[in-house]
Order: C-alpha cells, then structure tokens, then sequence
C-alpha cells in the first residue's frame, strides 16, 4: 500500500484548494476536533432542519456554516449534526424543541445553519452545543464559542480552538471527526 502523496497529487491539491472550502478550515487535519461535555440539555429527536429560527425569535440572527472533515482533510459527507442553544434570553425549551434540530453534512462535508446568536446565562458565555457524528462511526460532543465575547473570560468552559470565525459577517467552523 502506498503512503504518502506524490508531486502531481500535491499540485493538483494546491490548486483545488482555494475552490474547495478546505483551505478555510480553523484546524489542522490530524487534529480532532476538541469534545465537551453535552451539558444538562440535550434532548434526542429534534426535527430535521437548517433554520433553527422561531415565529417569535428576536434575538440577533446569525448564519453558522462549515466543513466535516476526516483526519485526512477529506470531507465527510451524511455527517449528523445535532444542534442545539438557549434563546436569547438564557433559556433552554425543554418542553419542546425550540433553537433545536439536526441535518446532515452534503456531499461535499458542508454544513449551513441559520439561528439566533443565544444569550449568556449565569456561569456561561454564549455557545452553541453540538453532536456530530460520521455514519457509522462514534459521536463527536463539543461547543462552539462566538470569538471575543466578553463572557469568554469567565466561562470556565471556554476554549479558544472552538471559537467560530467570523467569515463575510457569518460565523464559520469547521470539525475534523473521526471518518
């Protein structure tokens, strides 16, 4: 079995690189993605969906997109990703199943999700809790942060490898999982 890449491999790399999103992942390749505790609010079979947005949401609206990667930097199409936040006022829904919901990575490993920017509670600055996982293989649990929030500081919690990257006024990050 042949390891590594040769010369023709590499150059044609380089120049689809810039065309396919890759080239704006946060993360090394090899690296996985950090995992976090799921905290005390998840809740499983949340509907299928890309907007998270309410008839009633009035908190800022934001966009989140990004990458499923492998280790291999190669995307992970059908990657579950199960979404989830507070609203903007703090508050979980967990009666039903506001700021909640799942979709699935496309063939190419994107992902695109619009929703609210949630409030900080008591203890935590604003984040995003996620599951993700490739088919067939284990789950991924971690937060997603919101960079230069002032709560950063005090949340225990933080890390700054999972702060999302404000890309064209969007947020953006990408996961490495295993694939």
């Amino acid at each position: 079995m042949r390891q590594g890449i040769s010369r023709r491999e590499l150059l044609a790399a380089g120049i689809a690189l810039p065309f396919s999103g890759i080239a704006r992942a946060q993360l090394t390749c090899g690296e996985l993605t950090v995992s976090q505790t799921e905290g005390p609010f998840f809740k499983p079979k949340s509907l299928e969906r890309t907007s998270l947005l309410e008839k009633n949401s009035v908190g800022e609206r934001m966009v989140l997109t990004g990458l499923v990667l492998s280790r291999q930097c190669k995307p992970v199409a059908n990657a579950l990703l199960d979404f989830w936040h507070s609203d903007d006022m703090g508050e979980y829904d967990n009666q039903g199943f506001s700021y909640r919901g799942h979709q699935f990575s496309d063939p190419g490993g994107r992902f695109r999700l619009e929703t609210i920017v949630p409030a900080r509670y008591p203890g935590r600055t604003r984040h995003i809790h996620v599951k993700v996982q490739a088919p067939r293989r284990g789950v991924l649990t971690t937060q997603i942060y919101f960079p230069g929030d002032p709560g950063n500081r005090r949340d225990p919690l933080f890390r700054d490898e999972l702060a999302m990257r404000k890309v064209a006024g969007e947020g953006r990050f990408d996961f490495v999982i295993e694939a």
